[in-house]
């Protein structure tokens, strides 16, 4: 889920940001050297968040105490260099100290030091400002998500109702068919039974409406578990339309095929919001 954090402990500072990924993502930006720390910073992150593409970059800001210092040896090369081009063109005017403010970056030499405490708390505080942003948002995804259940579940009691008249609609079909066929051979009642009871046996959707009803059930209870559970609803929606394409593949009845459509449908969805769950 998307997500920004930002903290700053003593100068230092962490910005964390955070979208949509199948997988853990992990991009981290940091001065050179504090490039010792990428790997636990790195750690930190998977440790709390198991998908998502993370970009973090980590700076110093100009609260942190800085000691600067001059580098005099340099100062005095450019000058000495810039003395003697002086007096062999005849330059005429003089060397002011603000002749040097050109060379600023490479005369001033800031000390480096940082504190590796403060770094960590950094990235820890802005790690709990995103989840919280994070969770927030996991709240609204679940709602959605529990929304989609709902209207799977109204499909699918349409459907059971469809099946329960499977028994005499396959007699119609049939007594029609045999009707047609040859209209002066009376029908065999018992016959005719023996066969509507083989077809009504193979298009009988009871077991995988079973089925679907109870994966309906598990994905609606991973929803309210802390842990991570992304993989395990990719896992369950599999399971839900693998039973919804056996439904549709054993009907020869429009309703319920187009019940399995609308319900397709809203498994896409399950699954595209899935990819958002860590």
């Amino acid at each position: 889920m998307t997500g920004f954090g930002a903290a700053e402990v003593n100068g230092m500072k962490a910005e964390m940001r955070s979208l949509n990924h199948r997988y853990l993502d992990i991009t981290v930006r940091m001065p050179s050297m504090m490039l010792e720390h990428e790997i636990p910073v790195r750690n930190l992150i998977r440790e709390r968040f198991a998908r998502g593409k993370f970009d973090i970059t980590i700076s110093l800001t100009g609260k942190r105490q800085q000691n600067v210092s001059v580098n005099k040896e340099l100062m005095k090369g450019i000058y000495d260099a810039f003395a003697e081009m002086k007096r062999e063109l005849l330059i005429p005017g003089e060397i002011k100290i603000d002749f040097f403010s050109g060379y600023r970056e490479a005369l001033l030499m800031e000390d480096a030091a940082f504190s590796a405490e403060d770094l960590y708390a950094a990235v820890k505080e802005a790690l709990n400002r995103i989840d919280a942003m994070r969770q927030h948002e996991g709240e609204a995804l679940g709602r959605e998500l529990k929304a989609h259940i709902r209207l799977i579940e109204g499909l699918s009691a349409k459907i059971k109702d469809c099946a329960g008249n499977v028994s005499s609609r396959l007699k119609e079909q049939l007594s029609k068919k045999v009707a047609e066929i040859a209209s002066s051979i009376a029908i065999d009642e018992g016959r005719l039974a023996q066969e509507v009871a083989l077809l009504a046996q193979k298009a009988d959707i009871a077991e995988e409406l079973a089925r679907l009803k109870s994966h309906l059930q598990q994905f609606e209870s991973l929803l309210s578990k802390k842990e991570a559970i992304g993989r395990k609803l990719d896992f369950i929606l599999q399971e839900i339309m693998r039973e919804t394409n056996t439904i549709a593949s054993k009907s020869d009845d429009i309703s319920v095929i187009n019940y399995t459509i609308e319900i397709k449908s809203h498994i896409e969805k399950l699954r595209e919001q899935a990819q958002n769950i860590q």
